[in-house]
């Protein structure tokens, strides 16, 4: 019931900032109000960033920080915000690490891409919980469990969930086993919950869109969080030599992006997941080590 409870004013925090925004009830991309001199910063993000309500909170304090206007004018999946950098209606990108994002620098149309904060997977699974992935110290203690205990796992085929589950079991020195292994075989990433709940199974799963209800099935419940290991990096882009921004465009984005990075900047994201989060962590939140094995 507590669970329920944070989810609804969750979702109601997220209702708010998406009526902030002009995008509540309406399309991910919205026009946004942009001033006569031109100076303002369009920003295309990552839906999970508005879904927790943590970008328009930071976009709004970061706009009164810099006095210059900063309009998220696309809040989609990659599929939708990328597009809408790219053809300019955006001068710039908050997305995961990704091929995509690589691929953007590459072609010229992204600079590099810089690491603003982190959001955190989670293992959620059956309630009765056979594996005790309740009382695991950190995730890799929850695989090697789930893994000893022969319990029904989800190998789910979104990349970021892939990543965080290669990583745990590379430290855990665990060997996946197709005695427990499960394949994702439902019709899109956000039903594996479902499947879960049909095989009785654990899964990682993104902690915002369990949280505010874009998952989820009857009898499967978040049972480990909290760990730096099992967090994903967002990326800013800002635009490369082939994306069409102007020159005034460019100098605004760019010291929109400084400002997100520093230490100021920063502050305001800490500050901005409010009181039922934390949702994004800081950019300097996970070990150095966590690709290699190694806690920094």
């Amino acid at each position: 019931m507590e669970h329920l409870l944070q989810t609804t004013l969750a979702r109601r925090d997220w209702l708010r900032g998406l009526a902030a925004l002009g995008l509540a009830g309406g399309p991910a991309l919205a026009a946004g109000p942009k001033t006569a001199s031109g100076t303002g910063v369009q920003v295309a993000a990552v839906g999970g960033l508005v879904l927790c309500g943590v970008w328009p909170r930071v976009a709004e304090q970061t706009s009164q920080a810099l006095a210059m206007p900063v309009t998220t004018v696309a809040a989609a999946p990659k599929e939708g915000v990328v597009p809408a950098f790219t053809r300019g209606e955006a001068q710039m990108l908050l997305i995961h690490a990704s091929d995509e994002a690589m691929a953007l620098e590459a072609s010229g149309m992204a600079s590099a891409a810089r690491v603003w904060g982190w959001n955190e997977h989670v293992i959620a699974g059956p309630s009765q919980d056979p594996a005790g992935v309740r009382t695991a110290g950190d995730g890799t203690q929850a695989l090697r469990r789930i893994a000893e205990t022969g319990s029904p796992f989800i190998a789910l085929r979104d990349p970021g969930s892939y990543t965080v589950v290669q990583r745990l079991w590379r430290r855990g020195g665990i060997r996946p086993d197709a005695r427990w292994l499960r394949a994702d075989t439902g019709p899109r990433p956000q039903a594996v919950l479902e499947l879960a709940a049909r095989e009785q199974a654990y899964a990682v799963v993104g902690h915002i869109p369990l949280a505010f209800g874009k998952m989820g099935a009857p009898g499967i419940e978040l049972l480990l969080h909290g760990d730096p290991l099992m967090r994903r990096p967002y990326v800013l882009l800002t635009p490369g030599p082939r994306h069409p921004a102007s020159a005034a465009q460019r100098r605004a984005v760019n010291q929109l992006a400084d400002y997100l990075l520093s230490d100021a900047g920063q502050q305001i994201l800490k500050h901005a997941n409010g009181s039922d989060g934390p949702w994004v962590f800081a950019r300097d939140s996970v070990p150095a080590g966590m690709s290699t094995g190694v806690d920094g």
